[in-house]
């Protein structure tokens, strides 16, 4: 059973596959940021149960980007629970269609280039990679806003890895919710640290990289970063961006 972590006051993370799902708790009510891949979806359920929350006890669901491995069990949590769920509108068409998205380079080179992403991308596939569902029907993120859901998370667009990507800062909770603009882990490479995803799903490296000077403002040396994939990380906001730039795109 894939145990959660509390990572911030109140922020939980479940790591499934190598991508990492959050749960944001609020008064009684929780807030998932991003569904993992299909599988995660009855994984999720059980960490619900042992953090004592039922499933009817999610208010909304928060998309970081429209990538297959972070919307695999949206469209189960949409049907079974009738939640909303928040997307920026330029991941929209991603979202409906899941494998129909830019990237700069061929996929297939990758495994051959880095033999360290295979067992990665092979718990990807074993956990529905490949048979992940679209979703529609969903209320488009604002960046600069508040959203009116647990948590209160404020909309950061950084746009690159996908051309909707937002972040979601969490400033009571000392948290950045980076989702792939800034990972830990690159599931192409298989490399760790701070960096960007590789151009084997990045639409615009170049562009990834300047949006990385949007998170600076939304946090300090003390706030924690929580990557789409990877372990958080708590050397500050600038430390990991100074990083990331230093690695560059792949």
């Amino acid at each position: 059973m894939t145990p959660t972590t509390e990572v911030a006051d109140g922020v939980h993370r479940l790591e499934h596959a190598y991508v990492n799902v959050y749960l944001v708790e609020d008064e009684g009510r929780l807030l998932v940021v991003d569904t993992g891949l299909p599988a995660t979806g009855r994984i999720l359920g059980e960490a619900l149960r042992r953090l004592g929350y039922r499933p009817a006890d999610v208010a909304a669901v928060v998309l970081t980007h429209a990538h297959f491995d972070h919307t695999g069990s949206a469209a189960a949590l949409q049907e079974r629970l009738g939640v909303p769920i928040w997307l920026h509108e330029q991941d929209f068409t991603i979202a409906a269609h899941p494998y129909r998205y830019a990237h700069e380079n061929a996929r297939a080179v990758y495994p051959l280039r880095y033999p360290g992403a295979l067992r990665v991308l092979a718990s990807m596939t074993a956990a529905g990679a490949l048979r992940v569902r679209g979703v529609e029907g969903l209320r488009p993120l604002l960046p600069g806003k508040a959203l009116p859901v647990p948590g209160d998370p404020r909309v950061i667009f950084t746009p690159g890895h996908t051309f909707g990507h937002c972040a979601l800062h969490l400033p009571d909770r000392d948290a950045l919710i980076t989702g792939d603009a800034l990972v830990t882990l690159d599931p192409y490479t298989g490399h760790r640290g701070p960096q960007i995803i590789a151009g084997a799903a990045t639409a615009d490296s170049a562009q990834a990289l300047a949006s990385l000077d949007r998170l600076l403002p939304y946090g300090s040396t003390s706030t924690v970063l929580l990557p789409g994939h990877g372990e958080p990380w708590s050397g500050g906001v600038a430390a990991a961006v100074e990083r990331a730039r230093e690695v560059g795109a792949h």
